[in-house]
């Protein structure tokens, strides 16, 4: 029995690697990309950002669906829809397809993150086993960042880019069949009720602002289409508010940014991750651009920076459970601050050594961030708020990396041509500032004095928004 369990616990680690190591993979590929496909910096940032704003928009909508039509039956269904996502960006044959079919890969991934951990949570029962199973679970997250970039350059070298999506099919093939045969079907005894108006908001906002961003050097601040879709944003956001206050079984729990904590947690989750997801994008151009590097030398130069990230969570867990939560996240910040300043002075012939450096030192600032918001979001609520607070803390993770990949790419193809035929000689002054600026955001955040507020009582979460904590 226990030995199925733990053949549970790894089929369901397969689905997190597989969108995990989709969010880094990518960018090793992206030069390469660029040159066949002639793509231009902003069709890139979609390729990215197309992927990780479905995520954002959908993990609730997803957890919700496989509460209602069962796990096990919701989380097959994304696997699917992500391997014929990932064949069909591997067979495409222009930039706007990949966009389109990285959606797709999305919508899958989607169904699969926030449903495999429901089956982990139903599946081990006691407290103890349930920590040590969710402790696997976040080590395949950070093994998942650690394999993105080293896997995708080795296969972008040996195979063109088009294998790093073609990698995929056999290992979501394997996870399709051992989860029919082996994970039993759940679901839950109260599934939330549908809130498609929410959802809709919600997706409004994020794309808009997304395409604001993004778009901004293209068409100018001026265009009429950029104030359009900002006023947009601006509109659904005043909708959504009021709208999901009104709501008993609301997608956005509006009340619980009432709460200081959270509101802390909130905040420094979204600034942290514009920041990771940001160098990262920066990162690959640095390195594959403006110093010649193959994608597999890139791959290989972000080991210290994963390496720095798993080792920093491992003490980040230890601190927290010693009481030193604002110690670690502020901490967390002036790494994070440190590192982009650093490689703000780099540039094409900066000796390799030194570059690593700053890399060790803002995957430990990263590394550090995740146990204490996950701690700080739900330490002052009570039990029936943790889950849903909890789903806006990984649903923040997610709109962060949009719009660290949508501010990034628009500073460095600010006044360069469409085409990716010109790259910095650095990091830049401006990109750097912006990243070092969310450093900063973590650290000021975190040194305001903490404040409890009350908090309307909700209805109890179900068990898949529950699960959605990382």
């Amino acid at each position: 029995m226990q030995r199925r369990k733990y053949a549970i616990l790894a089929v369901c680690c397969m689905g997190l690697l597989l969108v995990s190591i989709d969010n880094t993979i990518v960018n090793v590929a992206l030069p390469s990309i660029a040159t066949q496909l002639g793509a231009s910096v902003q069709t890139l940032q979609w390729t990215v950002d197309a992927y990780l704003l479905v995520l954002a928009s959908l993990l609730i909508l997803s957890g919700s669906l496989a509460d209602r039509f069962g796990r096990k039956r919701v989380f097959m269904t994304g696997l699917a829809i992500f391997v014929f996502g990932s064949a069909m960006c591997g067979l495409t044959i222009s930039e706007t397809w990949l966009v389109a079919f990285r959606v797709v890969q999305a919508i899958g991934g989607s169904m699969m993150t926030p449903v495999a951990l429901a089956i982990v949570t139903n599946v081990f029962t006691g407290p103890g086993e349930r920590a040590k199973a969710i402790g696997y679970w976040a080590a395949a997250s950070g093994l998942g960042i650690a394999l993105g970039p080293l896997l995708g350059g080795f296969l972008v070298d040996a195979f063109g880019w088009r294998s790093i999506f073609w990698v995929n099919v056999p290992v979501g093939l394997a996870a399709i069949i051992l989860t029919a045969r082996l994970v039993p079907e759940s679901r839950a005894r109260a599934p939330r009720r549908f809130d498609p108006i929410g959802q809709g908001l919600v997706f409004l906002v994020i794309v808009c602002l997304t395409f604001g961003i993004i778009e901004v050097p293209a068409l100018g601040w001026g265009s009429p289409v950029i104030f359009t879709v900002f006023e947009l944003a601006a509109a659904a956001i005043v909708i959504l508010v009021p709208y999901e206050l009104h709501r008993r079984q609301p997608l956005v729990e509006i009340r619980l940014f009432t709460n200081r904590a959270f509101s802390a947690a909130w905040s420094t989750t979204l600034v942290g991750f514009v920041a990771f997801a940001g160098l990262l994008f920066a990162n690959t151009f640095y390195l594959q651009d403006s110093r010649g590097l193959s994608a597999s030398a890139a791959g290989l130069l972000s080991l210290p920076l994963a390496a720095s990230v798993i080792i920093a969570a491992t003490v980040s867990g230890r601190l927290v459970a010693r009481g030193k939560t604002r110690a670690t996240l502020v901490s967390s910040g002036i790494a994070l601050t440190a590192a982009p300043v650093m490689l703000a002075f780099f540039g094409p012939t900066t000796p390799l050594g030194w570059i690593v450096i700053p890399f060790i030192i803002f995957g430990a600032g990263y590394g550090l961030l995740n146990d204490p918001v996950n701690n700080t979001a739900v330490s002052e609520l009570p039990n029936d708020q943790a889950g849903v607070a909890a789903s806006l803390v990984a649903t923040s993770r997610q709109l962060g990396s949009v719009l660290g990949v949508a501010i990034i790419g628009t500073l460095l193809s600010t006044g360069r041509p469409a085409a990716l035929t010109t790259v910095p000689s650095g990091f830049g002054v401006a990109v750097s500032a912006v990243l070092a600026a969310c450093g900063l955001a973590v650290v000021l955040i975190n040194l305001l004095p903490a404040r409890r507020s009350a908090l309307v009582h909700q209805t109890p979460p179900t068990a898949s928004i529950a699960a959605l904590r990382p």
